[in-house]
């Protein structure tokens, strides 16, 4: 694969992580806790540390982050969304970098649990409350299921990937 292939695979995993994030934002989950959301980006970004590496999937996050302030959000809601990308994905990076044996589920599970963390981080040092973290064990709860869905769909996206990438790398 040449650099202006990776380049469009890259753009087009891109446009896809921003696609999921807006279509999350449009999915009501009252029920299960405030403000917890699916994850559904996280997928693109797994999938593409697999497939990609982890300074690729950094980039997707960063720019998507960005394109989705300028689309669909405010800065406040930025800085909240660029945090948890970023410590997520290096949370990530390090599990599969580091713990190999554990499975893409594991892996997500964890990079769930970091994103609310840096959440609430970022909430405590807005709002200067230290009582944020009381909404942890809830959002540790909740990124255990969303963290495992999240999981299976990049076993399923990277799979694929890369049988798609193996094909173009035998046409060329």
């Amino acid at each position: 694969m040449n650099k202006l292939q990776k380049y469009v695979f890259l753009s087009l995993l891109t446009a896809g992580a921003l696609i999921l994030n807006i279509i999350e934002g449009m999915i009501p989950l009252p029920y299960i806790a405030p403000g917890a959301k699916l994850g559904l980006s996280n997928i693109v970004t797994l999938s593409a540390m697999v497939v990609f590496g982890f300074k690729d999937a950094l980039m997707i996050v960063v720019i998507r982050c960005i394109l989705l302030m300028l689309v669909a959000t405010n800065p406040i809601t930025f800085i909240y969304s660029i945090v948890s990308g970023i410590v997520s994905t290096i949370v990530m990076g390090a599990v599969l970098k580091y713990f190999k044996k554990l499975s893409l589920i594991g892996v997500s599970v964890l990079g769930a649990m970091a994103h609310n963390a840096s959440q609430i981080t970022v909430a405590a040092i807005i709002f200067e409350n230290a009582n944020m973290y009381y909404y942890m064990p809830i959002l540790s709860l909740v990124s255990i299921f969303t963290g495992c869905f999240v999981g299976f769909a990049s076993i399923f996206v990277t799979d694929n990937l890369n049988k798609t990438l193996l094909k173009l790398r035998r046409e060329v």
